[in-house]
């Protein structure tokens, strides 16, 4: 018997009659003689409201117990779509994080899973029973205390209990019906493509860079343990599913594209320190505050030195652009730049693709058709499957629909 686990998120839990919803998707499965488990978020919008609660009784909150509250609403749907499953005769039981046990750190709101005990929930599929698990919750089990694992964390508590209970896949069920070539929104006459496949590098790497259907350690986590993963859509009608994209490893797609998908973000800032001095640990001064701020610093660029002083630039997210030039700002002296500079206006503009690692040219040509529709270039990262601009945000769409067109991923 084939093991399945179902990952739904807060727009396809959003009210009861979409919970009843899930509940055929998730009896289609079963009478198709899987055994399975779901794992759900918050219903749309309750976290937010439960967050809000909490900064409303204090500015200054624990975040224990700010794990505490906003752990709730994944109970409440764990319970919600269990009561749905039993209706409609699929024996169900509701779990919650520290009841499996999902293990995690002790970084409140922020926590890394662990460890996962499968052998309760496996215990259940063999009487027969749906697991219904609350995503994005677990326990810390010297403490006891119940933790969350971030915003975006139910995917990825889905796919580390797909890992814990071999199962065959984990279909990520979404308000969208696959991963696409870019974001359809961005280009006109529906040129963006959904991919049949993509590989788990491609995938962590444009969610890292943008796109925002799945969480960046959801794909580490399935690359890691060589999970399966689908993305599929929650509105689909159960009885007639799309096939949605499978998330797999690269040996499974049978001929890869040079670039598989252009990925776009508009939450970047540029800061330049010029005439900042050549010599050694310069930019351990510059990286390291920031670093201990938690703050990361994606492109960097240094120019070549003149007469021992050189310009450096990097980018951090735009939350934190205020943040970061402050403590650059407060060790001047260690780095002994003369000026700094910097501009929130910015985007990043990324195309990936594992079949970079074959092909010549690939970032060249990009460069060039970006050249002749007149999109400066402000910096430049490079990988061995994907290579990312920083540009003025005014060109955004523009330096995206040339370049999904440039790789041949336009729709026919």
């Amino acid at each position: 018997m084939s093991r399945l686990v179902m990952k739904f998120g807060g727009t396809s839990v959003a009210n009861i009659e979409r919970i009843r919803n899930v509940a055929r998707h998730v009896k289609r499965e079963v009478d198709a003689g899987r055994e399975v488990a779901v794992v759900v978020s918050a219903m749309a919008g309750k976290t937010n409201e439960l967050v809000a609660w909490c900064k409303e009784a204090a500015p200054l909150y624990s975040q224990v117990e700010y794990d505490a509250v906003v752990a709730s609403g994944e109970q409440v749907t764990a319970g919600l779509l269990a009561i749905a499953l039993q209706q409609i005769g699929i024996p169900a039981r509701s779990w919650l994080g520290w009841q499996i046990p999902i293990r995690t750190s002790d970084a409140h709101g922020s926590a890394r899973i662990e460890s996962i005990d499968g052998e309760g929930v496996i215990d259940g599929f063999k009487r027969g029973e749906v697991a219904v698990v609350a995503g994005f919750q677990g326990v810390h089990a010297e403490t006891g205390h119940i933790t969350t694992l971030g915003r975006g964390g139910s995917d990825t508590s889905a796919v580390a209990l797909a890992a814990a209970v071999k199962a065959d896949r984990c279909d990520i069920y979404t308000d969208v019906d696959g991963v696409y070539t870019t974001d359809p929104r961005i280009l006109s006459e529906g040129k963006a493509r959904r991919m049949e496949r993509i590989a788990f590098e491609e995938m962590l790497e444009m969610a890292s860079l943008g796109a925002k259907v799945l969480q960046v350690r959801s794909v580490e986590v399935a690359m890691v343990h060589g999970v399966p993963t689908y993305v599929r859509s929650s509105f689909d009608d159960p009885a007639n599913p799309g096939e949605g994209t499978l998330i797999c490893n690269e040996e499974d797609i049978v001929e890869a594209q040079v670039v598989t998908g252009i990925a776009f973000s508009r939450d970047e800032a540029q800061i330049t320190l010029r005439h900042v001095a050549d010599k050694p640990g310069v930019a351990a001064a510059v990286f390291m505050p920031l670093a201990e701020a938690g703050i990361n610093v994606d492109m960097i660029v240094q120019v070549v030195s003149q007469e021992g002083m050189t310009d450096m630039t990097f980018t951090v997210g735009k939350a934190d652009y205020d943040r970061a030039t402050a403590i650059v700002e407060k060790v001047k002296g260690d780095i002994g730049f003369t000026s700094m500079e910097g501009a929130k206006d910015v985007a990043k503009v990324s195309a990936i693709g594992i079949g970079m690692r074959s092909h010549a040219g690939v970032a060249a040509r990009g460069f060039r058709a970006l050249a002749e529709k007149g999109v400066n270039i402000r910096a430049i990262t490079t990988s061995e499957i994907k290579f990312s601009v920083l540009i003025d945000e005014a060109y955004t769409e523009l330096a995206v629909r040339t370049l999904h067109s440039l790789y041949g991923l336009d729709a026919a």
